[in-house]
């Protein structure tokens, strides 16, 4: 898969796939946020899919949690499916012109616009309204598509995180690593000065994705969300930064058509200075890259507003014979209990009211882990989900990639690759009207 956001998440199931969660507190907010809105019963059998999650750590989660909701609703059976990582978003496209969608389906906001649009999922606003008020304004407003005139999905976790330094490479390269970059003009700044020093050790290693677009305070789309407006002034300067930085060397041919997890890749290495990601990376980082965890600096993420987050979501198929055990279902595993501990053991974050003032989400006992936990979570409070769900994975991602490194090895204006991104977008959003 290419997409940024997509990938963010890729990374994330990773980390959940070899996390071990041990199921807590999952009948104990049945009856309160798993009862839908409508007179239906909650019973009969739906398929629940997950996506990259059925290994041998993560299994017994998803069957106790199955086996606590069908003790407690006798008559209901659920089949849980797995689908692998790579390829979803086709299986998903695909299953849905087949007229096969599971029930409860997992999935991220693109998705769900995308499916949304062709009408196979069920609209909440609609069909279950109560819903709303369990969930963080702000997710649930990522799951709602002004142009569809809804909302599709049930918010489930979120995942944001620091910046993560490389203090050695500061040393090395003529930075201070008491004073590592808190905004963008000190990011780009330290950029320069690290790739004149150190031709080898950049400080970045991809291009902007659309989601840094929206924390560096570039409007993405209209307020009516029918045209995308990434174009404007903001944007070129955005872009103008990394034109400058490769014209000085600073940002290497590769970081052209890097993907993240390249830029990982080069950061385990030693060889990158800075990276955004998430309290999976800082696992990560001790496990497998230990010279770098042991110079490793933190800061909060870098933002010219809130900072970003993104989000997984449950949708249920409009189509399924049991709609009400599907909401049901879809409520309960996405309710303040299972998700704080879901988020608990997986190192992400809950979408529910009130989730995030557990202590664990707040009290700090010293430990470097702790500390990149209580940052993320503070973050959460007022992330956004910067990437519209419009936005199409596949083709708009490319496009965008595509023109950014014309404009940023000058073969075009950035103002004209912008525009040339932006008119692709927007004619493949109005030819689906």
């Amino acid at each position: 898969m290419t997409m940024t956001s997509r990938r963010g998440r890729l990374a994330l199931m990773a980390g959940l796939a070899i996390g071990s969660l041990v199921l807590s507190g999952c009948g104990s907010d049945m009856n309160s946020s798993s009862k839908p809105s409508d007179d239906g019963k909650v019973a009969g059998k739906i398929t629940f899919q997950t996506w990259n999650l059925k290994n041998d750590k993560f299994t017994s989660y998803f069957n106790n949690l199955i086996a606590a909701f069908e003790k407690a609703h006798p008559g209901t059976d659920i089949k849980w499916v797995d689908q692998p990582a790579e390829g979803y978003q086709d299986k998903l496209s695909a299953d849905a012109a087949a007229g096969s969608l599971p029930d409860v389906i997992d999935m991220g906001p693109e998705s769900a616009y995308t499916l949304g649009q062709a009408g196979v999922l069920l609209n909440l606003e609609k069909d279950d309204p109560g819903a709303k008020k369990l969930y963080l304004p702000k997710a649930w407003e990522a799951m709602t598509f002004k142009k569809l005139g809804g909302t599709y999905g049930y918010p489930w976790y979120l995942n944001t995180g620091p910046s993560f330094f490389n203090t050695a490479l500061f040393k090395k390269c003529g930075l201070d690593p008491k004073h590592l970059p808190k905004t963008f003009d000190e990011l780009f700044d330290q950029a320069e000065i690290m790739g004149k020093n150190c031709k080898d050790t950049p400080m970045m290693a991809r291009m902007p994705s659309i989601e840094l677009f929206g924390a560096y305070g570039v409007p993405l789309m209209n307020a009516a969300g029918t045209k995308f407006t990434y174009n404007d002034a903001k944007g070129v300067e955005l872009v103008e930064h990394f034109r400058k930085l490769y014209a000085g060397k600073a940002l290497t041919k590769e970081a052209l058509n890097n993907l993240q997890t390249k830029e990982l890749e080069t950061f385990k290495a030693g060889r990158l200075g800075y990276m955004g990601g998430s309290s999976y990376t800082l696992d990560d980082l001790k496990a497998t890259a230990p010279n770098v965890y042991k110079t490793l600096g933190i800061g909060p993420a870098i933002t010219n507003g809130a900072p970003n987050t993104y989000m997984e979501s449950l949708v249920v198929n409009a189509g399924s014979k049991h709609k009400t055990l599907a909401k049901a279902f879809a409520r309960y595993v996405t309710n303040p209990a299972n998700q704080l501990a879901f988020g608990k053991k997986a190192s992400v974050f809950p979408s529910t009211v009130g989730s995030m003032d557990d202590p664990y989400f707040t009290k700090d006992d010293g430990q470097p882990s702790t500390k990149v936990r209580l940052q993320s979570a503070a973050q959460v409070k007022k992330a956004v989900v910067y990437w519209p769900a419009a936005f199409s994975g596949g083709a708009d991602v490319e496009t965008l990639r595509e023109q950014l490194a014309l404009a940023v090895i000058g073969k075009k204006s950035v103002k004209d690759a912008l525009d040339t991104s932006v008119k692709f977008s927007n004619d493949r959003l109005a030819s689906q009207r």
